[in-house]
């Protein structure tokens, strides 16, 4: 295997992932790499920031080991989430999908997540493993304020908005009982955690 770094700037590297990289056995190698300040690892790319008078040695290695070696990552936590699906815009992916709105509730309180990356605000997390009948593109228009804790679609994933912003995904519901990010700890769910939805009434 091959991995070529690519600088980014005159203090980080990136490198594309290759498809049999688990994200999280990845940032776990390059994090414990001398030199390395931080790793930011997304579901393709792997970015290495480090202090640009000396660069560390052995990334493209350490990716290759993580690869070979992903199954001693850490195993991924868990969780349930409890969703009240009450979105204004479940009944527009219902239409685009061809289905009801129970049946959209059904299908998204199925599916089985996997948090894929983390970014757009602290907290966001991207999860994969929507039901493909539910996969409808961002909305045209993007609203100027989302509420926090609105669990929207757009594209293949699901998520969860930690605080009030604009955003440009679907709505079908609101998170009860659940904070994504703390100011103590940061972000609750990070790179492959897994997440699941229980209907809530």
């Amino acid at each position: 295997m091959s991995l070529a770094l690519e600088p980014f700037g005159d203090a980080a590297w990136r490198v594309r992932l290759p498809e049999s990289a688990s994200g999280r056995a990845v940032l776990e190698s390059l994090r414990r790499l001398p030199g390395v300040i931080d790793a930011v690892v997304c579901e393709r790319h792997a970015l290495v920031t480090f202090d640009p008078a000396s660069p560390p040695a052995g990334i493209a290695a350490a990716i290759e080991r993580s690869i070979a070696d992903g199954a001693r990552a850490t195993p991924p936590r868990e969780h349930c989430i409890r969703v009240r699906y009450d979105g204004p815009d479940l009944d527009d992916v219902a239409r685009a999908a061809g289905l009801s709105v129970a049946e959209v509730v059904a299908r998204h309180a199925a599916g089985r997540y996997a948090v894929a990356s983390v970014g757009f605000l602290p907290g966001f997390a991207y999860l994969r493993g929507l039901d493909p009948r539910l996969v409808v593109p961002r909305r045209a228009s993007p609203r100027p304020r989302v509420p926090p804790r609105s669990v929207g679609i757009a594209g293949p994933y699901t998520g969860i908005y930690p605080f009030a912003s604009p955003g440009g995904w679907s709505l079908v519901g609101t998170a009860v009982g659940f904070t994504p990010f703390d100011s103590r700890s940061g972000a609750v769910l990070a790179l492959g955690d897994e997440v699941r939805f229980e209907v809530a009434p």
